[in-house]
């Protein structure tokens, strides 16, 4: 009979080699092509770090990086502050048809990425929704083709990500808001502390897990994001929508360039881990 202790490793021991088997054996293989000049095809090449200095060297990755940089803002940060608000509102306050309102704020998440995309397209085409709405109050100087706009297509790729990344952060915040006891605020309360001292001296402190957890899954989203950009803007106009998992797609089934898309991947995965490293060094650390 085997020792109690290692049971724990027996009951572990499936999901490790499944985690191995999709994980940790693509992302391997992902670093070995990376050290190669390799079109997916024939024979290979060993360049070493070679891919890896070009990323640094390559202005359009280096853009492509940045696009994805200012996407976090829209996916993470604009969501967690006004999901905060939201989820402080209806938490606290007394609103009738919460869990309908929670699953209506929450569709964005459960529709594929690539409906939302052609939905948006649409909204943003030169004769599309938006468009419509301002010359219909007389706001026809704002009516510009905003995916086909050098400066504002990025914004608008950002906003798309913001509308269905709220949803799942306010939902997250929420859930935390509700365990939070009602004693406490009475207590606030009683000592004369309005809603704004109560939100930032109690509830905010008290969610900061699900707000590490909110800025995991939302940055992990920001960062690879693809078929958004994909489909609305094809990365353009120009290079200006770029972002790195476009790249990765672009040089690896366009131009043959697997050893390249393969180094990108793999910065990209380290970049990943990295941030949501330290966001959850940051953020998840005990209150006070």
């Amino acid at each position: 009979m085997r020792h109690p202790r290692h049971l724990p490793y027996l009951y572990l021991a499936p999901g490790l080699v499944i985690f191995a088997a999709f994980v940790l054996y693509p992302l391997a293989r992902s670093a070995q092509f990376s050290l190669y000049a390799w079109d997916g095809l024939g024979a290979s090449t060993w360049v070493g770090l070679a891919n890896y200095a070009d990323l640094l060297g390559d202005p359009v990755l280096r853009a492509a990086f940045g696009h994805a940089f200012v996407l976090i803002g829209f996916f993470s940060l604009v969501p967690l502050a006004l999901g905060l608000a939201l989820a402080a509102i209806l938490t606290r306050g007394r609103v009738r048809g919460l869990g309908a309102f929670r699953t209506i704020v929450f569709l964005p998440q459960i529709i594929a990425m690539v409906v939302v995309a052609v939905a948006w397209r649409q909204i943003y085409a030169p004769d599309g929704t938006l468009n419509t709405a301002l010359r219909a109050i007389g706001l026809d100087n704002l009516a510009i083709p905003w995916l086909g706009d050098y400066t504002w297509t990025l914004p608008a790729v950002g906003v798309v990500g913001t509308w269905v990344q709220l949803g799942l952060v306010t939902v997250l915040l929420m859930a935390g808001m509700a365990k939070l006891p009602k004693e406490m605020y009475e207590a606030a309360r009683i000592d004369g502390a309005g809603p704004v001292r109560e939100f930032f001296a109690m509830t905010a402190p008290n969610v900061r897990a699900e707000m590490a957890v909110a800025l995991t899954l939302t940055i992990i989203a920001a960062l690879k994001t693809f078929d958004l950009v994909y489909v609305t803007t094809g990365g353009g106009p120009g290079n200006s929508t770029t972002v790195p998992a476009y790249e990765v797609y672009t040089r690896a089934f366009r131009e043959g360039a697997v050893g390249s898309a393969a180094a990108i991947a793999v910065t990209l995965a380290i970049l990943i881990f990295g941030i949501n490293l330290i966001v959850n060094k940051l953020v998840d650390r005990p209150a006070g």
